[in-house]
C-alpha cells in the first residue's frame, strides 16, 4: 500500500442550492469527508446528484450555500492555479494550438518565463507518453491522446491535487481501461493528490484507496470505502473476492437510496 498523509482536502458541511424563489434546487446537503495527501479518492453516485458540482466548489469555480472546502486549512474561494489543477471530460484544447502550446497556455497565463514553460511541458508529454507528439495538433490525436494532453496540462502546473470530472467517460471501453492503468502510473511517479468522479464502480474501485459514494439529489456521502487490495494494481483483481465485495457494497449503497441514474456496475 502506499504511504497516506495528513488531510490536505477537507470539506465541511458543504451545501449548495441553486436558484431563489418559490423552486430552489438542492444539489448538495451537509457534504463532509477528508482526503489525505498523496492519496487517490473517488467519488460515485447516480447521475444528478451533485458530484460535478461539489468538484466546481473544491476547485473554486462556483461558491458553496453552506459549509467550505479547505485546502492546506485555507478556505476554498477562487480558483488556485497553484495547488488545484482540474481535468474534464471533454479536453477543452484550443485546436489551433500543437500539444506542447495547449500544455504551455496556462503556465503563460501565470506569467511562467519561455524556457520553463518549454521544460515543464516536455517533462510532463514525455510523462504522458507523448514525447513523439509535441508538435501534432488535437485533430491529429485520438480521445485518449487528448486526455492525456489535458492531464499534462494540470501536472505542468505543479499542483499539490488533481480533480477529474469524469475525465475518460467519452472513451470506448478498451481505451478507458488503458487510460486508468496509466494513469495510476502517473499517480505512482507524481504522488499527486487526485479526486476523482467517476460513474464506474469498476474504475472507482481498481484505481482507488478510498471511494466515496453519494446519495440521489441532494448529494451527501452516505459512506467511505477503504479499498484495501495491494499496490501495484493488475487488473486481474477485478475478479477477485475482495473487489467483488466491494463492488456490491456500494452497489447496494446506491440501490438502498432509490437513485436513479447512469452507474455502471
Amino acid at each position: 500500500m502506499n504511504a497516506i498523509g495528513a488531510p490536505v482536502i477537507e470539506a465541511k458541511t458543504v451545501g449548495k442550492t441553486y436558484g431563489v424563489g418559490r423552486a430552489p434546487v438542492r444539489a448538495l446537503d451537509g457534504v463532509s469527508f477528508a482526503v489525505p495527501e498523496a492519496a487517490f479518492v473517488s467519488l460515485v453516485g447516480p447521475s444528478g446528484c451533485g458530484k460535478s458540482t461539489l468538484l466546481q466548489i473544491m476547485g473554486g469555480l462556483v461558491p458553496s450555500t453552506e459549509g467550505e472546502v479547505l485546502i492546506d486549512r485555507e478556505r476554498v474561494a477562487k480558483p488556485m492555479p497553484g495547488k488545484i489543477a482540474i481535468v474534464f471530460q471533454d479536453a477543452t484544447l484550443l485546436p489551433w494550438k500543437t500539444a506542447r502550446a495547449n500544455v504551455e497556455f496556462p503556465l503563460e497565463l501565470q506569467g511562467i518565463g519561455a524556457a520553463e514553460r518549454r521544460r515543464r511541458s516536455d517533462d510532463m508529454l514525455n510523462l504522458v507518453g507523448l514525447g513523439d507528439f509535441t508538435e501534432r495538433f488535437p485533430h491529429e490525436l485520438s480521445g485518449g491522446m487528448k486526455q492525456r494532453v489535458s492531464i499534462a496540462r494540470g501536472l505542468a502546473q505543479e499542483p499539490r491535487i488533481i480533480l477529474m470530472d469524469e475525465p475518460f467517460g467519452a472513451l470506448d471501453e478498451q481505451t478507458r481501461i488503458k487510460m486508468g492503468q496509466e494513469l495510476l502510473r502517473i499517480w505512482e511517479a507524481t504522488r499527486k493528490t487526485i479526486f476523482l468522479i467517476t460513474h464506474s464502480l469498476t474504475e472507482a474501485i481498481y484505481l482507488s484507496d478510498r471511494v466515496l459514494v453519494m446519495s440521489h439529489r441532494p448529494g451527501r456521502i452516505v459512506e467511505t470505502l477503504t479499498i484495501d487490495l495491494p499496490r501495484p494494481r493488475t487488473y486481474d483483481m477485478i475478479g477477485g473476492v475482495e473487489f467483488g465485495r466491494a463492488r456490491n457494497r456500494i452497489w447496494s449503497l446506491i440501490t438502498a437510496d432509490e437513485a436513479e441514474g447512469a452507474v455502471e456496475p
